[in-house]
């Protein structure tokens, strides 16, 4: 009884600790922008290095939570779509507790050839750049506009769980008021996925 009293209270310092200033705002520069990474293609990939003229699109995401598989087609949409307007894309896997099995890069490199992915899908093995971002699902989105600063956060669109009931496609948005120049009129929205296994 003592030792779960142990873990419960660990667990809610741990993320308390996590959500308490970390959160990463709109304007906010990209963090940890020149750590490493691997990605599927066997090359090795900073954030800075995945950006493109006009900015860089930063999504969270795995192999196997059911809301990124409901997302694919929306995925590859939206990624598509940002590089044909020279926004860089880099998907990254922060499922530390999974990473010896369903989330290795193994997993990973059969899964981006499965999904025809033409941009970059890369491992953050101890977990440093969702927790830079305070990151908590998969799908999650950060929109950076070309000088690097966070433009947009949260979800795809309005519906994850159903594409045929979207309503709004507030990355689209975002991205397309970036574009334009514009102040992006709905900069957050709440981000509904699988929880970032990190432990």
């Amino acid at each position: 009884m003592k030792s779960t009293c142990f873990f419960i209270l660990l667990f809610t310092i741990l993320v308390a600790f996590r959500s308490g200033d970390s959160t990463l705002e709109i304007g906010a520069p990209i963090p940890k922008a020149e750590v490493v990474l691997h990605d599927v293609s066997g090359r090795e990939i900073t954030l800075n290095e995945a950006r493109g003229s006009n900015g860089l699109l930063v999504m969270f995401s795995g192999n196997h939570c059911p809301y990124v598989i409901r997302n694919q087609c929306r995925t590859v949409n939206i990624c598509t779509y940002a590089l044909k307007h020279q926004v860089g894309v880099i998907l990254i896997n922060s499922n530390i507790a999974q990473q010896n099995n369903e989330e290795s890069l193994d997993a990973m490199k059969a899964y981006a050839a499965q999904q025809q992915y033409s941009w970059f899908y890369a491992i953050d093995r101890k977990g440093e750049i969702a927790d830079a971002f305070d990151a908590g699902h998969t799908p999650e989105c950060y929109l950076f506009d070309k000088n690097g600063r966070l433009t947009y956060k949260g979800a795809i669109d309005d519906n994850p769980g159903n594409a045929d009931a979207v309503k709004v496609r507030h990355l689209y948005n975002a991205m397309n008021e970036m574009l334009a120049g514009s102040a992006v009129k709905r900069n957050t929205t709440t981000s509904l996925g699988c929880s970032i296994r990190r432990f």
